[in-house]
């Protein structure tokens, strides 16, 4: 059945146009207003489930790398992929990990540098377990002895010329017992540029490309991100906290301008503005503050006033003994104290990019000075009021 025709009454004809016409506007608006909203919405809800740089939201990203220093952020524990949890042994990766935070290099280089030497271990080659092999190579991380010290088991004490570590506690380094060797391989990339040159430090270790490009390919393959990344302290997301941090305006000056020179090179004699050497870029960070002080370790070190350890906080110096021509009471390297167990430093030309690292765990420290209680400074800062 057809429904009869509705019959319109005068002027209701213009009437329904300017309705329908309203109503055109009115979706018209509506479809612009979903335009908009849904994208944002949707972006808005991707930006809340994703780290956010501090620069958005004030605070974050200090927050997670305080956590991730820690190793209670979530992302500690699932950064290890499948595949790492099915190849290496959980006490294997309970080291890798621990050493590796605690050095500040990557975890899972360490693992596989353990994965390409010994398979963690696990190999039944020479060597491996006693003895060394054709190349005079012994343990799990396969130091050669010369390297680890000149003996397979040494008593751990000042003054060992190589890397034997006592990764558990029993005072001796012993280059087949899992802790040491690990330790000591993670002091070993340390020192010679992890984690910010891996390619070189990983050469160092072995003197092969192919053998770099392996451990590297393994490390990626171990990272459930697919990604070897940088511990917490060679993040510069992580600068906001130890600028934060500063005790007042004067350090958080002296701060900003030193942590600004990381990624740049080692010069001997340098000052910037494209490199420095340990004692130039305190010497301007110190200026950036408006503050004189020497320009050489010799001079820093008995310019500051002497802090016992442990009482050391950020723009303290911390002093070692190393290079030609020092000793216990003239020491020839200099970092600065960001915060507590980690300095940044220009260490040598062949020591990669100036960097945050941790001190505590460096051997030959001589003592720490606080320049900002010098007399002459503290002068200087009085002017700089009036």
């Amino acid at each position: 059945m057809t429904a009869p025709p509705r019959i319109t009454p005068p002027g209701a004809s213009a009437r329904v146009a300017r309705r329908l016409a309203s109503a055109g506007r009115d979706w018209r608006t509506i479809a612009v207003a979903l335009v908009v909203i849904v994208p944002a919405t949707l972006l808005g809800s991707i930006i809340l489930m994703t780290p956010s740089p501090s620069i958005l939201f004030g605070g974050g990203a200090a927050e997670n790398c305080a956590e991730a220093a820690t190793g209670t952020a979530a992302g500690d524990a699932a950064d290890v992929s499948q595949t790492a949890q099915g190849d290496i042994p959980a006490d294997y990766l309970e080291l890798y990990k621990k050493f590796g935070k605690q050095i500040g290099v990557q975890w899972n280089v360490l693992a596989a540098i353990g994965k390409r030497e010994t398979n963690h271990g696990r190999s039944t080659l020479p060597g491996v377990r006693g003895g060394t092999n054709y190349a005079g190579a012994a343990g799990p991380m396969q130091f050669l002895i010369s390297t680890w010290g000149g003996q397979a088991k040494m008593k751990i004490e000042p003054g060992i010329n190589g890397y034997a570590s006592d990764g558990d506690g029993d005072g001796y380094g012993d280059v087949y017992n899992p802790a040491d060797a690990i330790l000591g391989a993670a002091k070993m990339l340390k020192r010679n540029g992890a984690p910010d040159d891996l390619r070189r430090a990983i050469f160092v270790y072995n003197r092969a490309t192919w053998y770099v490009d392996q451990v590297l390919e393994i490390a990626k393959r171990y990272a459930a991100t697919g990604d070897i990344g940088v511990p917490p302290e060679a993040d510069p997301a992580c600068d906001s906290g130890y600028v934060d941090s500063a005790p007042d305006d004067v350090v958080r000056k002296i701060l900003e301008y030193a942590l600004a020179q990381r990624g740049k090179p080692y010069r001997w004699g340098g000052t910037g503005p494209d490199a420095f050497d340990c004692s130039g870029i305190i010497y301007m960070a110190y200026r950036n503050a408006g503050l004189t002080i020497p320009r050489t370790t010799f001079g820093q070190w008995p310019f500051g006033v002497k802090i016992e350890e442990g009482r050391e906080q950020p723009g303290d110096l911390v002093f070692f003994n190393a290079g030609p021509g020092t000793s216990k009471d003239n020491p020839g390297h200099v970092g600065m104290i960001v915060s507590p167990g980690k300095m940044i430093e220009a260490r040598c030309t062949l020591c990669g990019p100036i960097k945050v690292t941790t001190y505590r765990d460096r051997p030959n420290i001589v003592g720490f000075t606080r320049p900002l209680e010098n007399e002459t400074v503290i002068a200087q800062l009085k002017r700089a009021q009036t």
